[in-house]
């Protein structure tokens, strides 16, 4: 700071005018205004209601503009300041005092004195020192952690008044600090604003109280727009702002949009608003829950489904390829097709991308236990099909490949024909079934029912014996129905099925069989689901749209309903980024709450939806739910933009005349 010459005013309005446009017409509220104010004055401005001292005190606070003229801070033309050299002036520099003290309700006397210190960047325990210095100086320590509505009248203009301090506040623009208040406490009010002026503060008082303003060294009087009286003493400015000050304050803001240390004091801020008002946020965050909920559930709907039938589709047979007569399904000439033999199974075999092969026949026959009977299908198979099918034994064991060559009566049952035959709790390991009268030893069952292609359904009585035996003792057929190879792990099955055809069609002479390729199944499910996927998912997407809207239509409401709070807040020194920042922090939070209780929703239906529908499974994956919290977030910034930059543009002198 520099100490200047008496002759250099502090603040000067030369020929100012001020304008509002109504419907009709354009008035002016201020009138060719020449003023010249010294640092170190206490000045008086008096007169009626709607003469003007009030846009005046406006003017110099730099919370408006003029119309015309210039208005200028120690020979600085304030109109050549960006927004944010005005915010840090405002900040910095003066202090306001309001008639209706203009303290946030949700936040306590602290929280609301510290205000200007925050947008200031001052760290906490500065902030906490400076806050606990002033309370105590204005007899207001122990109530720190009161609400406004707490404080008597004169105890919430002290609270303004330590608010208006907290920078330093070395031009103190009070307006009617005295109008709402008794006798007793107003003249409190006004003995403290003589111990500022005493310490060298400028004070410039705003009131209509004749009484008041006699207390002033200084008294200016304002009619109708216009200067009518101004009693001046200019005492020596003890010290005033330079522009060098003032050029610096409007460089030292030019800081990052996302500083780190203010965006987490934004954050608190934020959520001390919203949880001030939490009807309004909960009914915010439902549409972004419901939207997020639907996200998340449809998709892990989706993959639960995909995977219960994608483990389906691989219980008939992993990585396999089946080998059919005739040359389509439902060829009327398969049966007369006898060209799948021994020899194939032996050439096949011998292929360096086949892992384990089986032939197939299957009759209907009839089988008896003691007095029951049943009819049951009736496989014959190589050693190697329960490899190929991916059938596992639950007791007992498959037969080998020397009961194939030995054409062995040994048999494999299912659990159905376990069931049937010999109940729960029977062994039927070692026992006879006389399948068409030929005798046949169990020696295993399987562990669970497993479809075959051909099977009838889960009620087929399945049973599987050496195709050796049921070719030459039961059946009479030295031809295979089909054939079904399983492939290497790794081997694309496209290739193989291209070779396997071209192999067995030099054998045949002709291709009288075809394949199907299990493969088919999987992509032909998995294209299925990634349809029903994208249907669920746009159907989410919608009404996450709608939610996102309901938080812009909302936050629009807030920004109208919260129009005074914002002025209050650029009059304490918010830039316009730190208002956008705010509201913009407010919708992406309150989405990423919305998104949190969506995911939570989810998880809990991922446990109970099976109670209600078992067939239904949900698979819930941390990516999904990570990019619904990212999704959330870019909600919050893209439908929350539009409400916080028309927050960060209002003008905050009509900003503080919002009820």
């Amino acid at each position: 700071m520099k100490k200047h010459k008496a002759h250099t005013p502090l603040l000067e309005l030369i020929n100012v005018t001020h304008c509002f446009s109504t419907k009709d017409q354009e008035v002016a509220v201020l009138k060719r205004i020449n003023l010249k104010v010294y640092a170190g004055e206490m000045i008086a401005i008096i007169g009626a209601s709607g003469s003007g001292k009030s846009t005046l005190m406006h003017i110099l606070g730099c919370l408006d503009s003029p119309t015309q003229g210039e208005y200028r801070i120690n020979a600085v033309n304030v109109a050549d300041l960006e927004v944010d050299a005005l915010a840090h002036l405002r900040r910095e520099r003066f202090g306001f005092i309001f008639q209706r003290y203009h303290l946030l309700p949700y936040l306590s006397v602290q929280e609301n004195v510290e205000m200007p210190a925050v947008y200031a960047g001052i760290g906490s325990t500065e902030r906490s020192t400076r806050v606990q210095t002033l309370l105590q100086r204005l007899g207001l320590a122990a109530y720190a952690q009161h609400q406004p509505n707490q404080l008597s009248g004169g105890q919430q203009q002290r609270v303004s008044i330590a608010r208006a301090l907290i920078n330093g506040g070395e031009v103190i623009l009070a307006d009617e600090p005295t109008g709402a208040l008794d006798s007793q406490s107003g003249q409190a009010v006004m003995h403290i604003l003589h111990e500022l002026h005493a310490l060298g503060h400028t004070i410039i008082l705003v009131t209509h109280n004749e009484r008041i303003a006699a207390e002033a060294p200084r008294v200016i009087e304002i009619r109708d727009g216009t200067i009518v009286r101004d009693e001046a003493q200019a005492p020596t400015p003890p010290l005033a702002i330079t522009k060098s000050d003032i050029s610096r304050h409007a460089s030292s803001d030019e800081l990052p949009f996302f500083d780190g240390r203010r965006l987490i004091q934004t954050c608190k801020m934020a959520w001390v608003s919203l949880y001030s008002h939490r009807l309004r946020t909960l009914l915010t965050l439902l549409g972004i829950m419901i939207g997020i909920a639907s996200v998340v559930s449809s998709t892990a709907i989706s993959a639960g489904a995909k995977s219960s039938v994608l483990k389906e589709v691989r219980n008939l047979g992993p990585n396999t390829i089946h080998i059919f007569r005739g040359r389509t399904w439902g060829d009327r000439q398969a049966k007369r097709i006898h060209t799948l033999r021994e020899e194939d199974i032996t050439a096949l075999r011998a292929q360096p991308y086949i892992d384990s092969i089986t032939p197939n026949i299957r009759r209907s026959q009839l089988v008896r236990y003691r007095n029951l009977d049943a009819m049951a299908s009736i496989h014959g198979v190589g050693e190697s099909y329960f490899q190929v099918r991916g059938i596992s034994i639950e007791k007992g064991s498959a037969f080998a490949s020397n009961e194939v060559r030995q054409q062995a009566q040994t048999i494999v049952i299912d659990a159905n024909t376990r069931r049937r035959f010999f109940g729960e709790t029977r062994d039927p390991i070692g026992h006879i079934l006389l399948i068409d009268n030929l005798p046949n030893r169990v020696i295993g069952v399987t562990t669970s029912k497993k479809k075959e292609l051909s099977s009838a359904g889960d009620g087929d009585l399945n049973i599987w014996m050496p195709y050796t035996t049921a070719s030459a003792k039961l059946f009479r057929q030295y031809h295979f129905d089909s054939i079904t190879v399983r492939l290497h792990e790794g081997y694309p099955s496209e290739t193989a099925e291209r070779n396997i055809t071209a192999l067995l069609k030099k054998r045949h002479g002709t291709q009288d069989f075809f394949t199907y390729n299990l493969d088919t199944i999987l992509k032909t499910a998995e294209s299925i689901n990634r349809s029903l996927t994208l249907l669920l998912s746009c159907i989410a997407a919608i009404s996450l749209i709608v939610g996102g809207i309901g938080v812009m239509n909302i936050m629009l409401v807030s920004v109208s309903e919260r129009t005074r709070e914002i002025g209050i807040r650029m009059a304490v020194g918010a830039r316009r980024n730190d208002i956008l920042r705010q509201f913009l922090v407010e919708a992406v939070m309150v989405c990423l709450i919305g998104g949190v209780l969506g995911i939570l929703f989810s998880i809990g239906l991922r446990y109970t939806l099976p109670l209600w529908i078992p067939q239904w499974k949900m698979a819930l994956s941390t990516t999904t739910m990570a990019l619904a919290c990212l999704s959330c977030a870019l909600i919050g910034v893209v439908f929350g933009f539009i409400p916080a930059y028309n927050a960060s543009r209002l003008n905050p002198a009509q900003a503080l005349t919002q009820d």
